[in-house]
This record gives C-alpha cells, structure tokens and sequence, in this order.
C-alpha cells in the first residue's frame, strides 16, 4: 500500500508543477505582450530601438513558449526534441522573413507615383 500512496502523492505532486508551469508561463506571455503594446502605443523609443525591443520581447516570449507549454527542457530524449526544435525554428523563419519580405514589397508597390520617385531618389543616392 506504501507503494501505492507514493505513486498517488508523486502523481499529485506532477500535476501541481504543472498546472503551476501553465499559469506562470501564462502570466509572463500576457506580460510581455503587454509590455510590447505599451510600448508602441507610447512610442517609448525612436524607430528602430523599438523595432530591436519588439524582436527581444517576442523572443523571450517564444523561449517562455517552449519552456513553459512544450515543456522542452523536460523531456528524456533531448536529442529528438532538439531536432524538432531546429526544423521548427527555420520554418518560423522563413515565416517571419518572408512576412517582412512581402510586407516591404507591398509597402513600396502601394506608393503613389511622385512618392516612389521620391524613395527612389533617396535609394540611388539622389540620382
């Protein structure tokens, strides 16, 4: 029986670490999404010092992600996970560069003709 209880408390010990992991992984994710709305609602910083905060606040929300939901640093065979976690990461990637890519792109094709003479300008260097 002696068994059985320590089964039962090791069990129940298990589902409090994890249920705790989820609503503090919560609590930090809605944290920093917040502290990114706050700060470009408030345009805090000059342009790209945001855009530099952005990207850190969005990657310790991805390492929050995988900490504290996928439970990377948990598992037996890091090795397998490792490998997931690579292939992921380029797929994200190739996501985020070619969102950044398309959305560029677009910004300059929306332009109306005397402004993209003027970008144009300002690109060759005053042509």
């Amino acid at each position: 029986m002696s068994g059985n209880k320590r089964a039962i408390v090791s069990r129940h010990d298990s589902e409090r670490r994890s249920l705790y992991m989820y609503v503090s992984g919560f609590v930090l994710s809605i944290s920093l999404t917040v502290m990114a709305y706050l700060m470009v609602h408030y345009q805090t910083l000059g342009k790209w010092p945001l855009v530099g905060a952005i990207a850190t606040l969005a990657f310790i929300q991805f390492w929050v992600q995988l900490v504290f939901f996928l439970h990377l640093g948990d598992e037996a065979k890091p090795r397998w996970k490792l490998g997931v976690f690579a292939f992921m990461s380029l797929i994200v990637l190739i996501v985020v560069v070619g969102s950044l890519w398309i959305m560029n792109n677009l910004n300059y094709r929306m332009m109306a003709p005397e402004q993209t003479n003027t970008y144009l300008e300002k690109q060759d260097g005053g042509i």
